[in-house]
């Protein structure tokens, strides 16, 4: 998958109250909790962020509690990846499951200004900063992984298996 985006900064143990506030917890869709995605730590993201942006973080992106509403908002906002130092494993595992690609890249997300423009290549493992042209590795996915970011999301990777198997039609 390639993907290229604007760059939105943020710093270290980002929590999940951050990215969406409990106060917003009243519901799953992605729509209305893009609404308030990081309004405690920046008021203006969620009218800001445009489809395709990128969020860069610092080391332990996503701690706090394991609700999956925070990787929800983050891709309901139109987010297509975050690039992060490190990650709570929660966190990482919710945005798997719900086909939000994730990349650890402690270079790349320490070197990253707000800003830039990132072009990222999940099957290979790839991050070009366009406004340095440096190249940075980022961890391969395994390929199940890949499938499953690839389908949209863990359901979407099973219900495509599955008719797979049956020999149903995918649909466009």
């Amino acid at each position: 998958m390639l993907i290229r985006g604007k760059v939105w900064k943020f710093g270290d143990d980002i929590d999940t109250d951050v990215i969406i506030p409990a106060r917003y917890l009243v519901t799953f869709e992605p729509e209305e909790l893009a609404k308030h995605v990081m309004e405690d730590i920046d008021p203006t993201f969620a009218s800001k962020v445009q489809p395709g942006d990128i969020i860069v973080a610092g080391k332990n992106f996503g701690c706090g509690s394991s609700r999956e509403h925070a990787p929800i908002a983050i891709k309901g906002a139109g987010v297509a990846a975050v690039v992060a130092e490190s990650y709570a494993r929660i966190f990482f595992r919710n945005a798997i499951n719900i086909g939000l690609p994730v990349i650890d890249a402690a270079e790349a997300a320490r070197e990253a200004e707000e800003g830039d423009i990132l072009e990222i290549d999940t099957e290979e493992g790839e991050i070009l900063n366009t406004r340095t042209g440096k190249t940075y590795r980022a961890a391969r996915y395994d390929d199940f992984i890949q499938d499953i970011i690839n389908a949209g999301g863990l359901m979407e990777a099973v219900t495509r298996r599955v008719q797979e198997r049956r020999g149903e039609q995918q649909p466009s």
